[in-house]
């Protein structure tokens, strides 16, 4: 019996997060059938993305649940994690896509981009929020909180690799020359590159921010409760 207690806020959680997501695939299935146009069908495929990390972020957090420490299988599924999760942070980048185009109302595009970038940015501060406290399992709440943004420090300099260079997850694995090529050159040459510390920069002040937000507002909220 309490194993099922325990589970379902689990399950309450991700039956809510799915439900909002389909919600948004719902809106854009509505502008399909209206305009008749499939140029916003990458939102669809980002948002599958999205959902990914928080697969892993979940698995991870079982595997770790009786364990002192964590092993090597635990540390891959973690790096796998840190691949994915750019993708659901990426969606805020595709905002770029709004303007008049004639299909549809431009609200409507806003409302549909918006509940995409909401859902990706949802189960993407989840998926961190667990590994967050995972971290924190096997040193202190301080490094722990260190580390997430310093996570979310890459996935912003991921979204500039994916925007503006169009780098994906999978090219880690299936071009991973020419990604190391173009990262190490803006470690080195970094007057040459001023544009990706400015992205970089930006995006990681929205996302560090509000992560900071949400992590304070889960503390308050905990302590209220207890």
């Amino acid at each position: 019996m309490k194993r099922v207690l325990k589970q379902t806020p689990v399950r309450d959680v991700l039956v809510t997060l799915l439900l909002s997501s389909i919600v948004s695939l719902g809106l854009l299935a509505a502008r399909i059938m209206v305009s008749g146009s499939v140029k916003f069908w990458f939102l669809a495929w980002n948002l599958v993305l999205a959902w990914i990390p928080l697969g892993f972020a979940y698995w991870l957090s079982r595997r770790t649940l009786k364990k002192q420490y964590p092993d090597w299988k635990d540390i891959i599924i973690g790096f796998f994690w840190l691949g994915f999760l750019p993708n659901s942070f990426y969606l805020i980048s595709d905002l770029i896509h709004i303007q008049s185009s004639g299909e549809v109302s431009i609200l409507y595009d806003v409302a549909m981009m918006t509940s995409f970038v909401l859902n990706g940015l949802l189960v993407g501060y989840i998926s961190l929020f667990i590994v967050h406290r995972v971290v924190a399992k096997y040193s202190t709440e301080k490094l722990a909180y260190i580390f997430a943004q310093v996570i979310l420090a890459l996935c912003s300099f991921a979204i500039y690799l994916g925007r503006y260079l169009r780098w994906n997850t999978w090219d880690v694995f299936v071009n991973p020359a020419g990604l190391l090529f173009d990262v190490s050159d803006r470690i080195i040459n970094p007057a040459s590159h001023s544009m990706t510390f400015v992205v970089t920069g930006v995006f990681f002040v929205v996302l560090g921010s509000t992560y900071a937000a949400i992590y304070r507002l889960t503390q308050v909220l905990i302590a209220y409760k207890s």
